[in-house]
């Protein structure tokens, strides 16, 4: 049987990448939770629908250009410790604003 181009010289190869896909797969498995957490928290909050919390946490993506899984993230340690950075807090503020009918608890407008 020909070796073609595309395939490995030797199976230890291929093993190597479906090593790399599984822990690919692994760490988004992962994300995803943290972002279902987050929209869950900001659902919870703000009184918003999933689909519009999903588009809260993307607008605080976008304005903070901090990845989605990082601004999630922030947003489940600000539930566990209450600590979040203040530009955070702003664009979360402002995105709820846009996309909600409330402001998150202990913000500076109630």
């Amino acid at each position: 049987m020909a070796h073609t181009p595309h395939e490995p010289a030797d199976g230890s190869d291929r093993i190597l990448e479906l090593e790399e896909e599984v822990e690919q797969l692994k760490e988004a498995i992962v994300s995803h939770a943290v972002v279902d957490q987050a929209i869950g928290m900001v659902v919870a909050l703000g009184r918003v629908s999933p689909d519009q919390g999903w588009a809260v946490l993307k607008d605080v993506s976008q304005h903070t250009n901090i990845k989605l899984r990082q601004v999630a993230q922030l947003i489940l340690t600000w539930g566990r410790d209450g600590r979040m950075p203040p530009e955070i807090r702003v664009e979360l503020e402002d995105a709820l604003e846009r996309h909600g009918p409330t402001q998150i608890p202990g913000s500076a407008q109630e």
